[in-house]
């Protein structure tokens, strides 16, 4: 899940009409950009690893399929994971991935809504992991409180928001007006103010999210930016997700975005169209996606 003013949702799992989701339906989708981008999550657990080797209780919230809380275990063998995510059919998905790669003997998982707090953890969290879940609560404010309060004493919380929108394509494409991916950005910046202002509680927060952090009592102690940079010509993997996501934007968009414009997206999405995605050399993946770090005082 993603992001400050440049929210990057193609690949997130809230990029349709908020309230009505088929979250099972989009399962796919969000292990298939996990799992192409698990080298960098997995560079920023161990920079995590590498300030607090010392964890016992991680907390992976707004899970998802697990793919992350499974890297987590494996980051830091001695801990043990709990995946908390308000969907079933995700956290399903999560205890499976735990069990076929051989850690769901530290493995658990936690049915909560996160803007109701963690739910029945067992006792507080030495390392909190939350990407790009926040913004899709009410009140992010509120919910930063309380992964405050499920921290141990010297506690962590990697809080991943911000970034950059991802690219695929160079600015001029030879089919449709150059820019096509800033104008797809700019649309769907609106779409996200006005799905943020329709959630329940709903508060208006600049989104400076080391303040933040040091607002609900902790200390802001890094921020960093990891790279996805999955240069032409693109494996197959990532062609595939490049179509899914693009797909996926497309359907969200669709009746606000400029005709012509949709009409090329149409056509990148053709697979029988040469200039498409699934033909194009010239399809890339570049991606930022910011981490930012606080303690709970001791």
């Amino acid at each position: 899940m993603a992001h400050d003013h440049h929210h990057d949702h193609e690949n997130d799992r809230h990029a349709h009409d908020h309230t009505h989701m088929d979250f099972a339906r989009m399962i796919p989708m969000l292990e298939q950009e996990a799992e192409l981008f698990s080298p960098r999550y997995g560079e920023a657990a161990a920079w995590l690893r590498d300030q607090r080797s010392e964890t016992g209780l991680i907390v992976d919230a707004g899970s998802g399929p697990g793919v992350i809380s499974c890297l987590l275990a494996d980051t830091f063998p001695a801990a043990r994971v709990v995946a908390v995510d308000e969907v079933e059919p995700l956290l399903e998905r999560a205890r499976a991935r735990a069990d076929r790669l051989g850690v769901g003997d530290r493995f658990s998982t936690l049915r909560a809504e996160l803007g109701e707090g963690l739910g029945d953890l067992e006792y507080p969290a030495d390392l909190l992991w939350a990407s790009r879940s926040l913004h899709h609560v009410g009140d992010q404010r509120a919910v930063l409180a309380g992964f405050a309060r499920a921290l141990a004493p010297g506690g962590t919380l990697a809080l991943m928001e911000g970034g950059l929108p991802t690219r695929y394509f160079p600015r001029d494409i030879g089919i449709g007006r150059p820019g096509l991916q800033s104008r797809i950005d700019a649309v769907h910046d609106e779409w996200f103010g006005r799905m943020r202002d329709e959630l329940p509680g709903s508060v208006r927060e600049t989104e400076d999210w080391p303040a933040l952090l040091t607002a609900v009592g902790l200390r802001h102690t890094a921020t960093r930016t990891f790279l996805v940079d999955l240069p032409a010509p693109v494996s197959d993997e990532t062609r595939a997700f490049v179509v899914t996501s693009l797909t996926h934007r497309r359907d969200a968009l669709a009746p606000r975005l400029d005709a012509d414009d949709l009409a090329t997206l149409d056509r990148l999405l053709d697979p029988d169209d040469k200039a498409s995605v699934h033909h194009r050399p010239d399809v890339f993946l570049l991606a930022a996606h910011t981490l930012h770090v606080a303690v709970k005082p001791e």
